[in-house]
């Protein structure tokens, strides 16, 4: 009796053992099939280099205020700067966030009699962003809070070192109660701008150089992502996809749901998608994330981007801004360059803009020119029509296309305006001219 037990259980489970491999093999759709969302995407191949949000975070510009109505500004992706943010600020730590009570503080002359430093966030970042660049402390209603700037200064007579963050569009000061910094760590921050251009502050937060500034031109030859590589890239079958020529001369793929508009010769394009939802509730910083993934799988990145632009609760834009070493490039038309653009709805991409250059590591040239300092700027500036609704002057570069896949990038001051346009306020002096020989020359 228990041997026909035994066997009948070995040939049950024999037959099980079958059913499963049989199973496993064609998969039964009762088993348990993995769906595809309208919403995935195929990823073909990885065209550009990946990044993530930590490298996409840092300020435009870091302010040292030496003291005496003295300054300077170090710019991104340089020495100093690096040094400063990513390596000692970075592994400091700033909490216990607590609103200031007495905001009639004159944050003007306190940056002219003190020294400090300060990191500008033009286009505000929210504190939720902001711990990836800064070891820092929030309570959860804090955490959409958008701020403009960090300043952070000493009082050498009592040995204290204050941090303040400024919300943006507001009159909210939130003060640090702890703050993980000595007189003498700022001291050491503050002697990197002795060696460093001179500033003058004029107005609004607004500093131009004493003399001129040394810039530079560059010159690359370019790759082109090819329309296809995108298409394969953004549309879930490539194969039911149809292209369409209007009479633009752009060229349109779609697949009835998405499109992908090809424009500019072919060196920029613009995909929708219509088959997300119409409200947006994701989080503004999970936003930010989704953006970073899907540039990584559909283009990637081809030199260092900064996040310029963070979506609040009624927007759903994010925006990325090109920089070549240390200075953005600005998006003059009628040549579109210098972004990455998306659109996102409830953390799904529906809108996607950017250029199809895809920039070498190195650049083919590069040639010294001279931005203007002083006087010269300071009267530029007093004649731009727009001047009241500057809040930022700064160098940058321009995009030129050459023929050949060549492109140029020429320095330039540039401004941006209150609601977040930019122009370019002056040229660099001509190729060749050297401000220090022409000194000499009139002496």
């Amino acid at each position: 009796m228990m041997e026909r037990i035994k066997t009948g259980l070995l040939v049950f489970l024999v037959i099980l053992s079958l059913l499963q491999t049989y199973f496993l093999a064609y998969r039964m759709p009762w088993l348990g099939t993995t769906t595809r969302s309208d919403q995935d995407y195929v990823n073909t191949e990885l065209i550009g280099k990946a990044s993530n949000v930590e490298s996409v975070i840092y300020p435009e510009e870091l302010i040292l205020h030496l003291g005496e109505d003295k300054h300077t500004i170090v710019y991104p992706n340089t020495q100093f700067y690096d040094l400063i943010v990513r390596q000692r600020l970075a592994n400091r730590e700033l909490k216990d966030l607590q609103v200031v009570a007495n905001t009639t503080v004159d944050w003007t002359q306190l940056k002219r009699d003190q020294q400090g430093i300060e990191l500008s966030f033009r286009n505000g970042i929210s504190f939720e962003l902001l711990k990836k660049l800064l070891k820092i402390e929030i309570d959860s209603t804090q955490d959409v809070t958008q701020i403009d700037r960090v300043y952070i200064y000493a009082i050498a007579e009592s040995e204290e070192v204050h941090a303040f963050f400024f919300e943006k569009n507001g009159t909210t000061v939130y003060e640090a109660v702890r703050v993980d910094l000595t007189v003498k760590d700022i001291q050491d921050y503050v002697g990197f701008g002795e060696y460093l251009p001179s500033y003058e502050y004029i107005s609004k937060n607004l500093y131009v150089p004493v003399e001129p500034i040394q810039a530079t031109e560059y010159s690359f030859t370019y790759d082109v992502i090819t329309p296809e590589q995108m298409q394969r890239s953004l549309f879930f079958d490539s194969s039911t996809t149809r292209a369409i020529v209007n009479r633009s001369g752009s060229q349109i793929y779609t697949d009835g749901k998405r499109g992908l508009k090809v424009e500019q010769n072919g060196l920029w394009i613009n995909y929708s998608n219509s088959t997300a939802s119409q409200t947006n509730t994701a989080p503004a910083s999970e936003n930010v994330y989704v953006a970073v993934d899907f540039v990584n799988q559909h283009g990637g990145w081809d030199s260092s981007y900064q996040l310029a632009n963070v979506p609040e609760i009624d927007e759903k834009y994010v925006r990325f801004r090109k920089y070549i070493e240390q200075y953005p490039v600005i998006d003059i038309n009628p040549f579109n360059y210098g972004y990455i653009q998306l659109g996102l709805q409830q953390g799904v991409v529906v809108e996607y803009e950017r250029t199809l250059i895809s920039l070498p590591s190195m650049a083919d040239t590069k040639t010294i020119r001279w931005l203007y300092g002083g006087t010269q700027l300071k009267g530029q500036l007093e004649l731009y029509s727009n001047k009241e609704d500057v809040v930022a002057i700064y160098p940058a570069l321009t995009a030129v296309p050459q023929a050949d896949n060549v492109i140029k990038f020429i320095p330039v001051w540039a401004v941006q305006l209150h609601d977040g346009t930019e122009a370019v306020l002056m040229e660099a002096m001509l190729l060749g001219i050297d401000p220090s020989i022409l000194d000499k020359t009139k002496k």
